[in-house]
């Protein structure tokens, strides 16, 4: 897939607020300092579509991008960022909550984790809420190019294991991604764009 236009629609923090448009959505989130706007600004080719900053937490609404006039890129809150208040915190948490098992046009959340780390509990509990809720999702390595392909692959590995230790029976789908690099990039606007002809021959959108 080729991306040919990305345009800002909407912020809001409302779930009732999101878009009618009845177009396929595919959200973005993780934990804060991922490198989730870089990611987004990468597979989108646009430098300064979503906000970056080298302070954690900088995404705090629902932000909506249409891709290509068909499909909408969310960008979600980070979860876990320790220094907001809890009162935000717990704002953050509550309309992510409810975007995730409301919002009808969700298609598929791609779930960012960074690889140069060993599982963490809140990736893995955040993973486990949305198997628990039937939300289909992905995972997106982030900061590949931090690494050599030896310690990328024992980190994925790392986090099948603790996946399947878990009960779960497979490993999900996943990417391994560098903004940097543009690793990843093909691998996923490929799958968005597979999904999307597969509903757009269907009777959903």
């Amino acid at each position: 897939m080729k991306i040919n236009t990305a345009e800002f629609v909407i912020s809001n923090s409302e779930v009732e607020k999101c878009p009618k448009d009845r177009i396929p959505e595919y959200a973005f989130i993780g934990r804060s300092n991922v490198g989730k706007s870089s990611l987004i600004n990468m597979i989108t080719n646009h430098k300064n579509l979503a906000k970056t900053s080298g302070k954690p937490g900088k995404t705090q609404l629902i932000n909506h991008f249409l891709i290509n006039k068909n499909w909408h890129l969310v960008d979600l809150p980070g979860y876990g960022y320790a220094k907001v208040s809890k009162s935000t915190k717990a704002k953050f948490q509550q309309f992510i909550t409810d975007y995730f098992e409301t919002r009808e046009q969700l298609i598929c959340a791609f779930v960012l984790v960074d690889i140069r780390h060993e599982p963490q509990k809140i990736d893995t509990e955040f993973i486990e809420y949305l198997g628990e809720s039937e939300i289909p999702f992905c995972i997106v390595f982030t900061k590949a190019d931090k690494l050599g392909k030896t310690h990328i692959h024992k980190h994925v590995e790392a986090y099948k294991k603790n996946l399947l230790a878990n009960n779960w029976e497979e490993m999900p789908q996943y990417f391994v991604t560098s903004a940097e690099s543009t690793l990843g990039k093909e691998e996923i606007l490929n799958y968005i764009n597979e999904v999307n002809q597969s509903l757009f021959t269907g009777s959903d959108f």
